[in-house]
């Protein structure tokens, strides 16, 4: 489970409902597009704060950010018992409304980030409209279903959603999941009250965990379609992952013809471990995109 430093949005940005013709989702804006706009997708179990570390670096170097909260994440509603609107499909369409919504004109491109379970749907929405994108960054974020270590883990979760409530399983994510201990012996949370983290779970909808869970573990191999739109995409990582491992990431680098970055002391979400970092090959990325036209 992501552990964002804050939830408080940075100065600066905005946390609004941003309407759609898909509905409202809540969203964290910050910046001018100086140089462009990107919209970043959070991963499983993931929100908008996710990337709240990435918007102040971001606006400075000149982008508009846009982090969202999917249908049925934290602050966006949607249904509990029904896993119909959470289809990858549904998902890819809800991002396009998005893009709709915060376009000035049917011309804008988009850059699009994508962590992890995000990235799976990035990547749908771009093979469903490739013209609306100017790149694609998939942030620990593989090519196909997740490693079999982590498909027990969700499996487990499925499971437990399937008999108990969320806050039951919140309790039972704390006991196996104890914050680890400082070198002091303080528990370290990554937040001063595990109450948001617990709030942010409470808000997710069980029919979007249970449908985005089965996703993550029956992916296929969708490479070759994406390598096939020539469309700039960027591969970023922490130097481990055990959700998809760092050398099957590189391998599907080479095969998109991608560019590759590894953040160093980052592992599965680089947009918390390392933001500044994260940043930085960020938009350096993008700014290569822009200069090429």
């Amino acid at each position: 489970m992501s552990r964002p430093a804050t939830f408080v949005p940075p100065s600066g940005a905005r946390a609004y409902r941003l309407r759609t013709a898909r509905g409202e989702f809540a969203v964290i804006d910050a910046g001018s597009a100086v140089k462009g706009t990107a919209l970043l997708l959070p991963g499983f179990t993931g929100s908008k704060e996710d990337f709240i570390s990435l918007h102040e670096p971001l606006a400075a170097a000149g982008y508009r950010t846009v982090a969202v909260d999917g249908r049925g994440q934290y602050e966006t509603p949607g249904p509990h018992d029904d896993e119909t609107p959470y289809t990858q499909g549904e998902l890819a369409q809800d991002v396009l409304a998005q893009l709709g919504a915060l376009a000035d004109g049917p011309e804008d491109r988009f850059h699009l980030v994508g962590h992890s379970f995000g990235g799976q749907v990035a990547r749908a929405a771009v093979l469903r409209e490739p013209a609306r994108f100017r790149s694609l960054t998939l942030v620990s974020s593989g090519p196909a279903e997740i490693s079999a270590s982590q498909q027990q883990r969700v499996k487990l979760l499925r499971d437990a959603l399937a008999v108990m409530d969320m806050a039951q399983v919140w309790e039972a994510i704390r006991a196996l999941d104890d914050p680890p201990e400082d070198a002091e012996g303080e528990l370290d949370a990554g937040l001063d009250d595990l109450e948001v983290l617990r709030r942010r779970w409470l808000g997710n909808s069980p029919a979007q965990l249970t449908a985005a869970g089965r996703q993550l573990c029956e992916e296929p191999d969708r490479v070759p379609d994406l390598a096939a739109l020539r469309l700039p995409v960027h591969v970023l990582s922490g130097e481990s992952d055990d959700t998809w491992p760092v050398p099957l990431l590189d391998d599907m680098a080479v095969r998109l013809g991608a560019h590759r970055t590894i953040v160093r002391g980052a592992e599965h979400s680089p947009n918390t471990d390392r933001p500044e970092r994260t940043a930085e090959a960020l938009a350096a990325f993008w700014d290569r995109v822009e200069a090429q036209g």
